[in-house]
């Protein structure tokens, strides 16, 4: 098996997600160049940083963590786009096990009860084939023995791509996007509440409307890159 597939990427490399480059042996997902490239933010062991404060004054989130900055035809948005219209769901599993890392290695994030996904619609989701999110949740999941539960929090509006709309439109709530599951009780739990790109917060702002109808929660948030 391990000459066969040392044969298939003689001829078909492996390529860098961002540059397109060929990967050598020593590279899994993005290059060497690529990485060191990478725009961290720093938050996740940062208490009050910039993501918390976009939230002060509008919901009281706990802990809020992203792993990147992310900035329009930036490195970030090429891995971003990869993930979500390319199929390149590895790129989860990779960003999953750095987040991961970061949190076993801070002191803030503990005691979260489960992991949830900002749902996609179930039109959305067929067109997509997957949810963005949901290899990036398992591998969280998995590396912080914390449960991931997607059929909490529902989407019921299909609504326009954020990527479509201009930064006014994205603020606008829309209270009946997302509901519960009648059939889920989960008061007194502590979630951590997972996303690709924060913008403006409006999408999060809404999913913690509907959420907070669930008796003393708590609400965290980690996403994979915070537009600043």
């Amino acid at each position: 098996m391990h000459l066969l597939s040392d044969i298939y990427n003689l001829f078909f490399p492996e390529s860098c997600f961002t540059c397109e480059n060929p990967l050598t042996d020593n590279e899994k997902y993005i290059c060497t160049s690529c990485s060191f490239n990478l725009p961290e933010s720093h938050y996740t062991d940062l208490k009050n940083n910039t993501l918390e404060q976009t939230f002060k004054g509008r919901i009281p989130i706990k802990e809020a963590t992203s792993l990147l900055l992310y900035s329009k035809k930036g490195i970030v948005q090429k891995l971003i786009h990869q993930l979500k219209y390319k199929n390149q769901q590895e790129i989860g599993v990779f960003l999953g096990k750095w987040l991961a890392n970061e949190i076993k290695q801070s002191n803030r994030f503990k005691n979260l009860d489960y992991i949830i996904p900002i749902p996609l619609h179930k039109k959305r989701l067929k067109e997509r084939g997957y949810n963005q999110l949901d290899l990036f949740g398992k591998t969280l999941s998995e590396e912080l023995n914390i449960p991931y539960e997607t059929q909490l929090l529902l989407k019921t509006t299909n609504t326009k791509k954020q990527s479509k709309k201009n930064r006014f439109a994205r603020m606008e709530k829309q209270e009946t996007v997302f509901k519960l599951n009648p059939y889920k009780d989960f008061s007194n739990k502590h979630f951590l509440l997972i996303d690709d790109i924060v913008t403006t917060g409006a999408t999060i702002e809404t999913c913690y409307s509907c959420l907070s109808q669930l008796k003393n929660i708590q609400i965290s948030i980690a996403v994979m890159a915070f537009t600043l």
